[in-house]
């Protein structure tokens, strides 16, 4: 098959039918080798005629994709057999801008392909097509096939049966169930013309011009229109990624819970950036749900507030201070602690040994001070340069920013990139070796991640210790829409490690002193009820307060159609044990098209 870039499709375009013509019937050619769309597709993920040819493939052309690296178009049989399991649409591989048209009815010659986007090392599912293609105009100005409805009533609730062990977990060679599993009554749409209608937002619009919405209105939403990710077992199957097969300048500004009003129809693609998409060559109309940005309450005198915020690689180059410190101090209220995720060096993603992040945090401060805030101080260590992952040349880390008005920091030397921060009893209390310091640098755990920054800060006369993290990002793990169910999520290995690092290091704390404050908190990268998560929390050295939130409320980044928690803070019990705590997401990012961050941040107010 002709190789192709796995980058994002361009944008597409689609002829318009504007015919009345009845749907044209087709007859497959009398010669012994034909066959039609459904027998391509098969009962299974993997076509039957997978590297042969095929001869006369008749069928009507419903759309056409002519820019991007996959130009072709979808061919679908107006004839349908009486299988659920076998799709009666394929796209047709052309290499170039195709010479046929919606409504064309056609018969194309070429090789059966299964295409996997991405590459086989994604383990995402393949789309079957037809390459090197010869095709023949039979008619023109044909009505296309009209849509399968797709609503909460054809999905299945439950998501993919479980992979052949004997496959190593795939199925790509289990015989299709579209009326059990949500991934096979997609499957059995592949290539053909879908359509949504009234369907609600549930990702906002990105920069590639794709959205997410959710067929099944009440599965898992959100108190803002979302859907809830709640836990492996429960996929929320009514999730379908929108992208637009016109050009993308038009393509609507979303916000989760706004709803696409009307009908939304086109063919049913696959794509490495999210599984199973409807190609939009009709898109409903927007209408606006309404949400704004949060804003969350204001600590009391005798409150210590403290707060998360993962900044999305700022550096100062960036356009995003202004709104970044208007978060800040509006929105978050002006924590008194803030650990900042993501912090740049001073020049960004070039690559020349800067690892100081002086002027990127300082512009911050200027500018939270401009928005009416208070002038933070700051404390943090620079990674050694290329170490700690992210954007090659970035050298991201966590800093601590806090109100001098309302809280010290306890400087203690002796912290640097690579020496281990530790432990000690002074008259009966836990002390930090040193403060600000990173944990158990030189551990494998860290290899290529951000280590935690460790520091002891005084809040009306007392300690709380404050751990900020930033641990293994999600990268690499097979997506929901994988060929092998359950998917593999392999980051879970070096973040395991990680979450066990930092529980051990709050142990020594809590081994010290038992009633000692400790808050663990940051871009964990995982959800709260991850084995990451239970790591972290341990014996109960550590408890994720996210989850004192309603599982409504409980999410802080939205990702393909799914709200979920990734960023955490996590506190001891000394903190717990009081109940006179405060826990707020607070929603400024993550479900709209224009966010500064793709994160959410978190907010925390206790009396210590």
């Amino acid at each position: 098959m002709p190789s192709r870039s796995s980058a994002r499709l361009a944008a597409l375009t689609v002829a318009a039918v504007c015919s009345a013509a009845s749907a044209v019937v087709l007859t497959s050619p009398a010669h012994a080798d034909s066959v039609r769309v459904h027998d391509i597709q098969g009962t299974t993920r993997i076509s039957p005629f997978a590297g042969q040819k095929v001869t006369d493939v008749p069928g009507v052309v419903t759309a056409t994709r002519t820019y991007g690296s996959s130009k072709g178009f979808w061919l679908q049989d107006p004839t349908p057999d009486d299988d659920p399991a076998t799709s009666e649409g394929v796209f047709v591989f052309t290499g170039s801008a195709p010479k046929v048209a919606a409504g064309d009815a056609v018969t194309v010659t070429g090789t059966v392909s299964e295409y996997v986007p991405g590459g086989t090392s994604s383990g995402n599912q393949s789309v079957t097509e037809i390459t090197k293609p010869t095709v023949t105009t039979v008619s023109t100005g044909n009505a296309v096939p009209a849509p399968v409805v797709v609503d909460e009533d054809a999905v299945p609730d439950a998501y993919a049966p479980a992979g052949d062990s004997a496959a190593g977990g795939s199925i790509n060679g289990l015989a299709l169930d579209p009326s059990a599993y949500a991934l096979d009554y997609y499957e059995s749409l592949e290539g053909m013309n879908v359509q949504v209608a009234d369907a609600r937002v549930v990702t906002a619009t990105d920069p590639y011009s794709e959205l997410w919405v959710t067929v099944k209105p009440w599965e898992h939403r959100s108190r803002r229109g979302g859907t809830v990710y709640g836990s492996y077992d429960a996929q929320n199957t009514g999730r379908l990624q929108i992208q637009s097969l016109g050009a993308t300048a038009d393509f609507p500004k979303a916000d989760v819970g706004d709803t696409l009003r009307g009908a939304t129809t086109g063919p049913l693609d696959f794509n490495q950036f999210g599984g199973y998409t409807l190609v939009a060559s009709r898109l409903g109309t927007l209408e606006s749900g309404g949400l704004e940005r949060e804003t969350t309450q204001k600590q009391s005198g005798r409150e210590l507030a403290v707060a998360t915020y993962n900044v999305e690689n700022l550096d100062p180059s960036d356009a995003t201070f202004d709104q970044h410190a208007s978060a800040i101090v509006h929105n978050l209220q002006s924590p008194d602690i803030v650990s900042l995720e993501e912090i740049q060096d001073n020049n960004g993603a070039k690559d020349d040994g800067t690892v100081d992040a002086d002027r990127t945090v300082t512009k911050l401060i200027d500018a939270i001070a401009a928005a009416g805030g208070p002038t933070y101080d700051w404390r943090s260590i620079n990674p050694v340069n290329d170490q700690d992952g992210g954007e090659p040349g970035g050298n991201i880390r966590q800093v601590f920013l806090f109100n001098p008005e309302r809280v010290s920091f306890t400087d203690r030397a002796g912290g640097d990139s690579t020496t281990a921060v530790g432990v000690t009893k002074v008259q009966g209390k836990a002390r930090l070796t040193a403060s600000p310091g990173r944990i158990d640098p030189a551990n494998a755990a860290w290899a290529n991640s951000r280590k935690p920054l460790a520091g002891e800060f005084v809040f009306h006369g007392k300690t709380v210790f404050v751990i900020a993290n930033h641990l293994n990002s999600k990268g690499g793990d097979q997506g929901l829409t994988s060929q092998y169910q359950p998917p593999v999520r392999s980051s879970e290995v070096q973040r395991h490690a990680q979450a066990t690092a930092v529980n051990a290091f709050v142990k020594d704390i809590l081994s010290v002193q038992k009633n000692a404050e400790v808050v663990a908190l940051g871009d964990m990268n995982d959800f709260e009820f991850s084995g990451t998560a239970k790591i972290l929390e341990g014996d109960g050295e550590l408890w994720s307060a996210i989850k004192s939130l309603p599982k409504s409320e409980r999410y802080t980044y939205d990702y393909q159609g799914n709200q979920q928690v990734l960023d955490q803070i996590l506190v001891s019990p000394a903190i717990r044990r009081g109940c006179d705590f405060e826990y707020d997401s607070v929603h400024v990012n993550s479900e709209f098209h224009d966010q500064i961050s793709d994160h959410d941040p978190q907010v925390l107010r206790f009396r210590p």
